[in-house]
């Protein structure tokens, strides 16, 4: 099945500091090191852009640098998205990827390594697929493990820099499969960072598994990295125990939120001492003025668009 494409518009209604950007190497295909260009100095907010494959390139987050001083606009950029699918004759979840995704990894030397060689991180987004698989129904720490093991090979069979959680459109129960449960995404976290301690684990804080961060008395909050507000256009506090720094309270769309709010939140973010700036659905038009109206706020530079 393909990865549907994500429409998040979302109402309010529905309702790092660069110092905590991580200085992580980059795995190669060979299991080599290539330590990235160190990107140009840049204080501030870590910036972080999804990236619909499905219609655009991931190259579109290494197009933008700071008018003054050079830096990269974003630090983050997100392959949205692999799914967890599920193997109806083994009865198992398995990570599977779409003819896009597939073709990004397969390309990695164009399409994931020009980025990394500007000291963009690059993460890849593992998201439900309406067959009854999630994060939050493993039955065991067994079945939890062997797919934290999937995705962790994945990283480190493509040179990636870590695995972002999207717990949306599992449809729990479909197939005959399990509901959620307190134990799944604990056991499924736990041993993705014991196979990743110096990768990236970020949370999209959304679905069953964004609320059962904690069970028998481990809570995994601490490790992840990262973890965001989901609703575009819109202000909300991750409910998790990560300071500030590692926290996006603030979340865009790019081209469809306002300039105007998207501006505001940005000087929220920094007034209120936010380390994470969110934004989704970066294209391959020049988006400068979307981007700067962010980067002003949280770099106190316009964005420079560069085909």
């Amino acid at each position: 099945m393909s990865n549907p494409v994500r429409s998040r518009v979302r109402t309010a209604a529905l309702a790092l500091s660069a110092v905590a950007a991580l200085a992580l190497g980059t795995t190669t295909t060979t299991g080599a090191t290539a330590a990235p260009s160190p990107a140009a100095a840049k204080q501030g907010p870590t910036s972080v852009a999804y990236i619909e494959v499905n219609n655009n390139s991931m190259l579109n987050a290494g197009k933008y640098t700071l008018a003054d001083g050079g830096g990269n606009a974003f630090d983050v950029a997100v392959i949205f998205a692999a799914n967890i699918n599920y193997d109806t004759g083994s009865k198992k979840a398995y990570l599977h990827f779409n003819e896009n995704v597939q073709r990004v990894l397969d390309n990695a030397a164009t399409e994931i390594r020009p980025l990394q060689q500007k000291g963009i991180k690059v993460v890849l987004s593992v998201l439900g697929n309406h067959q009854g698989a999630g994060f939050a129904n493993f039955t065991s720490q067994q079945t939890a493990s062997a797919f934290a093991k999937e995705m962790s090979d994945a990283v480190a069979e493509y040179g990636l820099d870590g695995i972002d959680f999207d717990d949306e459109y599992a449809e729990y129960g479909n197939n005959g499969t399990a509901q959620p449960n307190d134990s799944s995404f604990v056991h499924l976290v736990t041993a993705l960072r014991a196979n990743m301690p110096d990768k990236i684990i970020s949370l999209y804080n959304i679905g069953p598994s964004a609320s059962r961060l904690s069970y028998g008395g481990v809570d995994v909050s601490s490790k992840f990295d990262y973890a965001w507000n989901p609703y575009y256009g819109t202000w909300q506090v991750p409910g998790i125990g990560l300071p500030k720094s590692r926290l996006s309270p603030a979340a865009v769309e790019i081209g469809r939120t306002s300039q105007s709010t998207v501006t505001s939140l940005a000087r929220r973010t920094v007034s209120e001492g936010y380390g994470v700036y969110l934004t989704y659905n970066l294209d391959g038009s020049d988006r400068s003025a979307d981007v700067s109206a962010f980067t002003r706020e949280l770099y106190g530079s316009e964005a420079v668009y560069t085909p």
